[in-house]
């Protein structure tokens, strides 16, 4: 008998025909209870564990989609305090932009710089303001959500939505989990990374209801509710997701 495959996944899709659109959900990692771990013995993306340096998946600069994604950051940065901001001084000084490394197609991205080994918006453990994303303090402070604050990279992860159209013209969306790969080569020589990890799968709700607000950011009201129903259908035992079986 042949054995499974060891990355094994069930996957959700129905068809958006207002949108000519066919949705595609990774059901494994939806209904698993993934949670983020930032804070609670994350060992970071460096080649080596480093939970003692409270960086979690900030060690590089977030790469911005768009000029958009650019200016909703300026504007939550400009709501900063020098209380909740631990590089506050340096970033009103000489900015918090900086180009990143040359893509494939040689343009070359904008990304959150980075100071003393991590993206400058990484409060570092001991500042009085509190450890972790200065925007996330920042936009918590303000009674709002973080991720109308944050860079889009960096509210998404560990949710991926990847868009392809045939030669029809019709789009196919697929939303799944944040693999080591999606971060390019230098993936590759992280020492962990959270969704291969049972240590990650240890929250109180599933992933579909812990980050509703992210994943109807990413496909909108209604084709959230229609996932819902779908993964909540009576009868269904989903497989458990790898990294748990594992």
């Amino acid at each position: 008998m042949a054995h499974p495959p060891e990355d094994l996944h069930e996957w959700i899709s129905f068809e958006d025909r207002e949108e000519l659109r066919t949705w595609v959900f990774d059901a494994t990692f939806l209904r698993s209870n993934y949670t983020c771990i930032y804070g609670r013995g994350c060992p970071g993306i460096l080649d080596a564990p480093a939970p003692e340096l409270a960086q979690g998946c900030c060690s590089y600069g977030a790469h911005f989609v768009d000029e958009d994604d650019v200016q909703n950051v300026v504007k939550a940065f400009v709501r900063l305090t020098p209380e909740q901001m631990q590089y506050h001084a340096e970033a009103t000084r000489d900015g918090f932009l900086a180009p990143g490394e040359p893509g494939d197609d040689g343009e070359v991205p904008t990304v959150t710089r980075l100071v003393d080994d991590a993206c400058i918006f990484l409060n570092r453990p001991g500042f009085p303001g509190g450890v972790g994303c200065a925007l996330h303090i920042g936009a918590l402070a303000a009674g709002e959500r973080p991720l109308d604050w944050k860079p889009n990279v960096c509210w998404q992860v560990p949710l991926r939505l990847e868009h392809s159209t045939d030669e029809n013209g019709h789009v196919t969306s697929r939303l799944r989990e944040w693999k080591r790969r999606d971060w390019g080569e230098g993936g590759a020589d992280f020492h962990w990374w959270c969704t291969e990890a049972p240590d990650a799968f240890v929250g109180d709700r599933p992933v579909y209801q812990s980050a509703r607000d992210e994943i109807i950011e990413l496909v909108g009201q209604e084709v959230y509710e229609t996932l819902v129903e779908q993964l909540e259908r009576p009868g269904w035992v989903p497989l458990p997701h790898p990294a748990v079986k594992r």
